[in-house]
């Protein structure tokens, strides 16, 4: 199957405790398509301004990443700076500079239309609906999105959330959407909406997943020894977990595929917490991604009740 991703590409500053990157590739779209690239083929619709490096645009496209739908416009490419604090769970955006990124505008090639799978990365939720409603043929749809939209756009980030299968949020943005401090009475605010599953991302604990029939699963996030930089890990998730899905025909994505995926969004989203930027999506292995889905499998795993 094949996988559309629409999001953000940037350059990025980042500080952490570990040391700086500066100028390295960032941006919702790039970590998820590098991501999801490991599992199948990926179509990229981003912008970059002419400063954004060939390096990179050889990179994506090494790594089975279609870029007719990435834009390349006079002016500067989106650039982002963030200070993590020791905690590496907690930071501070340093800088924001928009630049071409301001006026984007989703341009959907006309191959790109019969993508299977959708990826709505976090961008304003009129964009997101722009884009779903141009692949009516996409068999999975997934959108992530962020407190800023939650406050400012509430109306439309509603509409766009009524057409999509899948919904990622913080689990501060639950509660926050939703008004209500139980986690679960939230999630079944948005299940009313529509999406038949809700992604509730948990950072350094892991991920949950609630189904519209009131299913539920827990899957924690795989115990790193080391946190370098943490940036992008939600979009490595998320790229993971459609990007196993891609693999799988249509009729079996049922409740356990999608524990499955769940899984596979955590490991990869563990990988990029290792080195900084996109550094160690660039080193995973089919390999390497097997053997931590064996460890997930194992230190999960508990005997029946002795009784």
């Amino acid at each position: 199957m094949s996988i559309l991703v629409v999001g953000s590409v940037a350059l990025d500053r980042v500080e952490t405790p570990f040391g700086v990157a500066d100028g390295v590739l960032g941006g919702a779209a790039s970590y998820f398509a590098l991501t999801a690239a490991l599992f199948d083929r990926v179509y990229m619709v981003a912008v970059v301004g002419t400063d954004f490096p060939q390096t990179y645009l050889d990179l994506f496209r090494q790594r089975n990443i279609d870029l007719e739908g990435l834009q390349i416009l006079p002016g500067k490419t989106f650039r982002w700076t963030g200070r993590y604090h020791h905690d590496m769970n907690t930071r501070d955006t340093l800088d924001t500079q928009l630049n071409v990124f301001a006026d984007f505008h989703p341009r959907i090639p006309e191959n790109y239309l019969s993508a299977d799978l959708v990826f709505l990365a976090n961008i304003l939720p009129t964009l997101q609906l722009e884009v779903v409603q141009q692949v009516p043929r996409a068999q999975l749809r997934v959108m992530d999105t962020m407190d800023l939209w939650i406050r400012e756009t509430r109306a439309e980030l509603e509409t766009t959330i009524r057409h999509v299968d899948i919904v990622l949020m913080t689990e501060e943005e639950v509660r926050l959407f939703a008004g209500v401090p139980s986690l679960r009475l939230a999630v079944r605010a948005i299940h009313r909406l529509g999406p038949r599953w809700v992604i509730v991302k948990q950072g350094p604990y892991g991920a949950l997943l609630f189904g519209a029939d009131e299913s539920f699963f827990a899957a924690p996030a795989y115990p790193l020894e080391e946190v370098r930089d943490p940036t992008g890990a939600g979009d490595a998730f998320a790229g993971g977990f459609i990007g196993y899905l891609s693999r799988l025909p249509a009729d079996q994505w049922n409740s356990a595929a999608f524990k499955r995926a769940l899984v596979y969004g955590n490991i990869m989203g563990s990988f990029v917490c290792e080195d900084f930027s996109v550094n160690r999506l660039l080193q995973v292995t089919p390999e390497d991604i097997a053997a931590r889905y064996a460890e997930f499998r194992a230190f999960t795993h508990f005997d029946p009740d002795w009784r």
